[in-house]
């Protein structure tokens, strides 16, 4: 880690607010009360206890340490197998709607972007909600089509009036393995509904093109590849 990244990892460690401060005295002061109640208890406890305490503590210990370990070994695998990640068109093809959604998810992932899976009955035209470094809320509505069809104006109508009202949206977009029809299209270069359609998700998931490059985005003040 350089110097840089250690300073910027200790200053998010500091309290940023007073309510932060706050909440940072009233934590330690209700840890240093349970070390005290913890202290008098052992003094009191009949030392004979004192190796089944200290076998169930290491126990416990082992067995916390290991799922640590397993969670961290996980989390380093998926992010190892996001950075890698590219989808040829004709596997995005084969997807489920649901499953169309979460790739979508996970390329947003593979470019830097802290993504959530939110689609479901009721989504009001988000089905996965994005944060990338520079703090920009990204909604991305997904329509998935077998036979090639084509987006109309009136789903570009409904994230343009969800996006940002309801879901805080800096970037909307609408993306499908299908197209647009030309009206979508130029409707949302319009009002700042952005589309990606086949060959613009062909760059993004199968060519590796980050999603910031795909819409025309200012890549984001980290320098994070595609976010």
């Amino acid at each position: 880690m350089s110097g840089t990244a250690r300073r910027r990892r200790r200053r998010q460690l500091l309290p940023r607010t007073g309510g932060e401060a706050v909440a940072a005295v009233v934590v330690l002061g209700v840890l240093g009360l349970a070390l005290r109640r913890l202290a008098r208890f052992l003094q009191n406890l009949d030392p004979y206890l004192w190796p089944v305490i200290f076998v169930t503590a290491g126990c416990a210990a082992a067995v916390c340490g290991t799922r640590l370990v397993r969670r961290r070994t996980v989390r380093r695998e998926r992010a190892r197998r996001l950075e890698r990640l590219r989808m040829p068109l004709h596997e995005v093809d084969a997807l489920s709607p649901d499953q169309f959604e979460l790739a979508i998810r996970d390329l947003m992932a593979r470019d830097g972007i802290s993504a959530r899976h939110v689609g479901r009955r009721g989504d009001q035209a988000a089905d996965v909600i994005g944060r990338d470094t520079d703090g920009r809320v990204i909604v991305a509505q997904c329509k998935h089509t077998m036979f090639g069809g084509r987006v109309g104006s009136h789903v570009m109508y409904e994230v343009n009036g969800t996006a940002t009202p309801v879901h805080g949206a800096d970037v909307a977009v609408v993306v499908t393995n299908g197209g647009f029809t030309r009206d979508a299209r130029s409707w949302g270069d319009r009002n700042g509904v952005h589309w990606i359609d086949r060959e613009r998700l062909r760059a993004w998931a199968e060519e590796g093109s980050s999603l910031h490059q795909v819409l025309g985005l200012a890549t984001p003040a980290s320098g994070r590849p595609g976010g």
